[in-house]
């Protein structure tokens, strides 16, 4: 009899959260016929669905939670669930489309001669960064691979001299830079300001801060939207909360 209480327990609460957990149906309405492939992360529950047929899309939520909505072809959204959205047959959620506007477009008719092509460099050959080729030249250390590709004097004195510690610096920056780019073309402006609530003076700033952190860094690289916007939403609340702590 001592075994079965505990596992009536068990049984109870697990009953009892599934019966917390309701399934809110919900719709993606915007200018736009590709709704297809949109994301909706329950922020509480670390739970995501991908809307099809139109915009559809079903997940697990209960008041309160918070759903992020996020693709490449909308702006961010982000939605507090209250009691009443529980109740309607559908929720819709309304996006606006994202414009990028080109300032000028450049039409190059020659864009598959390149150096490999004309047979100037060999097929394959390793691109480096300027950063890299820096590196590599001053140091004989391939940034890339980590290995010695030379054998003279030079990247020797370039160690004693502190140049291949300036230049592993200035690589270290160059790849901020990068993910940096990533991030700001990943996200409008307005998409900090109005959805992360983070102060119009201060978004170039979380941008730098976003960019120290490894896992994001690592989102980012692997061009994984749904976990880069989750981890962004976090960031900006610790970032929010040191500048509060400043102030």
């Amino acid at each position: 009899m001592k075994r079965i209480f505990p596992l009536f327990l068990l049984l109870f609460s697990v009953t009892s959260w599934s019966q917390s957990q309701t399934v809110l149906k919900g719709k993606i309405m915007a200018n736009s016929t590709d709704l297809d492939g949109v994301h909706v992360i329950n922020k509480n529950t670390e739970k995501a669905v991908v809307t099809e047929n139109g915009g559809y899309f079903a997940i697990h939520a209960q008041p309160n939670d918070t759903l992020i909505i996020s693709a490449v072809q909308f702006k961010g959204k982000k939605i507090k669930l209250e009691e009443k959205d529980f109740k309607e047959t559908v929720f819709y959620i309304k996006l606006e489309v994202m414009v990028r506007q080109l300032s000028e477009v450049v039409i190059n008719p020659y864009g598959k001669i390149t150096s490999e092509s004309l047979g100037l460099v060999p097929r394959g050959q390793k691109k480096y960064t300027p950063a890299e080729r820096k590196l590599k030249t001053a140091s004989g250390v391939d940034a890339q691979l980590g290995l010695s590709s030379s054998a003279s004097l030079d990247p020797l004195l370039n160690w004693f001299s502190g140049r291949t510690l300036m230049l592993k610096k200035e690589l270290e920056v160059e790849k901020k830079e990068v993910f940096r780019s990533r991030l700001e073309g990943m996200y409008e402006e307005d998409y900090f300001v109005n959805t992360l609530k983070i102060p119009e003076e201060y978004v170039q700033g979380f941008i730098f801060y976003t960019v120290e952190n490894e896992r994001f860094t690592a989102a980012i690289k692997a061009k994984n939207k749904t976990l880069a916007t989750f981890l962004l939403n976090e960031l900006a609340v610790q970032y929010k909360k040191i500048i509060t702590d400043e102030k």
